[in-house]
């Protein structure tokens, strides 16, 4: 299970819309260092003039599980990229990137996301993420 779901948070959603607000916090809580991880991007994307900043930390399987939960689920990310202003790139199941929004049609953000960057960031170590 990617969140851990509130009895309100599932009310809300029952009765057809979930508070942003809400959703959110359940991320935060749910998966706080995939949390972290897009905070600490954007805090530190809010100190510099580049189009990106990144996080290649090698997690522990734990928080690279949080990492996967996070940003492979389309819900999850689109929140976290509203919430935090940012457009979110993921490479290699641990390598995020924070991008300035709008800069997605841009050179830099193809080439991250790119399959000549996936095949460079690969190592033995990180083979089964």
């Amino acid at each position: 299970m990617s969140l851990n779901i509130t009895p309100a948070l599932l009310a809300q959603a029952e009765a057809g819309e979930v508070s942003q607000a809400d959703f959110i916090e359940t991320v935060r809580t749910s998966l706080p260092y995939a949390y972290r991880v897009v905070a600490g991007l954007h805090e530190e994307l809010g100190t510099t003039t580049n189009e990106f900043v990144d996080n290649n930390t090698t997690p522990t399987d734990d928080e690279r599980a949080q990492l996967l939960r996070a940003l492979a689920s389309n819900a999850i990310r689109a929140s976290l990229e509203d919430h935090f202003g940012v457009k979110l790139a993921f490479v290699n199941c641990h390598r995020v990137a924070a991008f300035r929004p709008g800069t997605e049609q841009g050179d830099t953000y193809r080439e991250f996301t790119s399959q000549r960057t996936q095949v460079l960031n690969q190592t033995p170590e990180l083979r089964s993420c």
